[in-house]
């Protein structure tokens, strides 16, 4: 195709052409359709996206080479007066773990390549992440929980591709969210009912609940008003803000990929399981993905799935393996009801070893089932009983009697219980200070969505129960491992590792809560750094939204050293002496994300 063949007459003719001209117009040709081909590689094909987006990437580290980096932070550290960049316009929604259009150059094996890849920390930019243009104060909760500002997130994918299932649609200045869903277009509140025929869904008895592939987390909002807490997770895929969405709405959500890996939450800890169109291949592997969720729920527990496969058209095998993978189990089945299924999970392990097609057996007793931070998915059944304690639904106190009821399972203290104890009293009395002294708002509608970055038994979490607020109880992965304390509350969290970014968007949070932020870049056995505390408060910054509200408790030198990089990441601090009762010699930094624009 690189030039027309002349018939013979024309080669005949008394027009005499030059073997020259030829390959010249051989090559115009060939370079016009390269062209042509290289256009719809790049536009229609995850090598042009990958490409792109290393532009991208290229375009935000601009400006920022390694030796520049270093000279900056050093400046910050001995206290010169800098005051950090703001990243490119591009960058408003950067997540520097989940860049779909990056990792797309992965293995796509078991949904790998979406599933959380963190770029060294010394390789990145040192700059802001700046609002986007029009970015107003968040709608408070519980308003915002029906409409958000549009130019909060000026993304209206979703709303054109699902407004007709009642997800979300566009308003004038607002997205509006009616509360529906693919597989309840008719609302959350009349599926919730639904459910309610089958399941306790109020009376306090399920308290925690875990939506996966969630949307915009309707389902978990509107869980809210019957007291169950949820934590909402998606992927970032191709509705590219479902995550931000939910949590613009103020409703717990976090994003994740259900892969490779185990999910960073602890063994046993979710009371309800939720799946409304997930599409997760629960008996894919081996039945390794309903294994996960397995060893997520509570004994005693309820799994609903709602769609896919569930008597689905063309779908019959799938529906039959999803039985089978049940039975061999031994959950027990508590209704089909049209293309929605539920099971109890059984409060023992009774059942296994068994014959099954699947070939499910229990796992090693040294397998530590809360071992979840990067953590391989297991072909193989968590044991209950590796977990010691009363915690199995219906044997848990019911909420909220179990937020201050002694832990049922927890062998990492002697005397667990006197320190549990101490710990919830110690935790009243520096709220009750916060609110009163420090007039931090609290208790207030501008505080919705609230972190504790070292959340330990979650007593921050608990001293906050009559306010309206929901608290992501963060578990360092280098700490003891006290997230299923957390759960046991009737509380929600994740385990993470401070020396990289968190999995979420930007601007997700109006306050941060952390005490001994230092301990959490430090290797607990060398006492050295592993990271440096400028990059960890720059992504605070990150997952901070303008005017939000950051509090840090340290020794007077850490807290002199958080203060000077306050400074240089535009907030504004002040620094207060710790409660009267309060031993040690603590400070607390209470800190405001100026609201700046590009």
């Amino acid at each position: 195709m690189g030039h027309v063949n002349l018939p013979a007459s024309k080669r005949t003719s008394s027009i005499n052409y030059n073997p020259r001209q030829w390959r010249l117009l051989d090559l115009i040709s060939a370079a016009f359709f390269g062209l042509v081909f290289l256009f719809f590689v790049l536009v229609y094909t995850p090598l042009g996206d990958s490409m792109a987006a290393s532009g991208r990437q290229t375009l935000l580290m601009s400006g920022s080479d390694p030796q520049q980096r270093l000279r900056l932070l050093a400046a910050i550290e001995t206290g010169q007066p800098r005051v950090m960049e703001a990243c490119p316009a591009d960058a408003v929604d950067h997540m520097p773990c989940e860049d779909p259009r990056l990792n797309s150059q992965l293995s796509r094996e078991m949904n790998y390549y979406r599933e959380r890849h963190c770029p060294p920390l010394e390789s990145t930019p040192l700059c802001l992440v700046p609002p986007p243009s029009g970015y107003k104060v968040s709608v408070q909760w519980p308003e915002s929980l029906h409409k958000i500002w549009h130019s909060n997130m000026p993304h209206n994918k979703i709303a054109d591709r699902k407004g007709h299932q009642g997800w979300m649609k566009l308003e004038g200045p607002h997205f509006i969210f009616p509360g529906g869903g693919t597989m309840f277009p008719d609302g959350a509140e009349q599926y919730i009912e639904k459910l309610g025929q089958y399941i306790p869904m109020n009376g306090g008895v399920l308290r925690t609940a875990l939506d996966m592939g969630c949307g915009v987390a309707s389902f978990g909002g509107f869980l809210l008003s019957q007291n169950i807490l949820t934590m909402s997770f998606a992927p970032r895929d191709s509705h590219k803000s479902q995550i931000q969405f939910a949590l613009e709405r103020g409703i717990p959500a976090f994003v994740a990929m259900l892969g490779t890996r185990r999910l960073p939450f602890p063994a046993f800890g979710f009371d309800l399981v939720h799946c409304s169109r997930c599409l997760i291949p629960f008996t894919a592997y081996n039945a390794t993905y309903f294994l996960e969720v397995d060893r997520l729920l509570r004994p005693g527990g309820y799994l609903v799935v709602s769609g896919p496969p569930v008597q689905w058209p063309k779908q019959d095998k799938e529906w039959s393996d999803l039985q089978s993978v049940a039975r061999a189990l031994c959950y027990e089945l508590i209704a089909v009801d049209g293309n929605t299924v539920i099971w109890k999970k059984p409060a023992g392990d009774s059942c296994l070893p068994n014959q099954n097609e699947f070939g499910l057996e229990l796992c090693d007793e040294s397998d530590d089932p809360n071992s979840a931070w990067y953590f391989k998915l297991k072909k193989c059944v968590s044991r209950i009983s590796s977990v010691k304690g009363e915690y199995a639904v219906g044997t848990i106190p019911k909420w909220p009697e179990r937020l201050t009821a002694q832990p049922p399972r927890s062998t990492l203290l002697k005397n667990v219980a006197d320190v549990y104890d101490a710990d919830t009293r110690r935790w009243l009395r520096r709220v009750a200070h916060y609110k009163n002294s420090l007039n931090i708002k609290l208790g207030t509608p501008a505080v919705r969505n609230v972190m504790d970055m070292n959340a330990f038994f979650g007593g921050f979490a608990a001293a906050l129960k009559s306010d309206p607020v929901w608290v992501m109880n963060v578990v360092p992965s280098r700490k003891p491992s006290t997230l299923d304390v957390i759960f046991d509350r009737g509380l929600i969290g994740v385990y993470h590792d401070w020396c990289e970014p968190f999995s979420t968007y930007p601007r997700s949070y109006d306050l941060i809560h952390v005490t001994s932020i230092e301990s959490l870049i430090k290797d607990p056995a060398s006492g050295k750094s592993r990271c440096n505390l400028i990059d960890l408060m720059v992504e605070i910054d990150r997952m901070l939204r303008p005017e939000g509200t950051v509090i840090v408790r340290d020794t007077p030198e850490v807290i002199d050293k958080v203060a000077r990089v306050a400074h240089a990441v535009r907030w504004k601090p002040t620094i207060y002496d710790k409660e009267p009762e309060s031993q040690g010699r603590e400070k607390i930094l209470v800190a405001t994300k100026t609201f700046w624009t590009l």
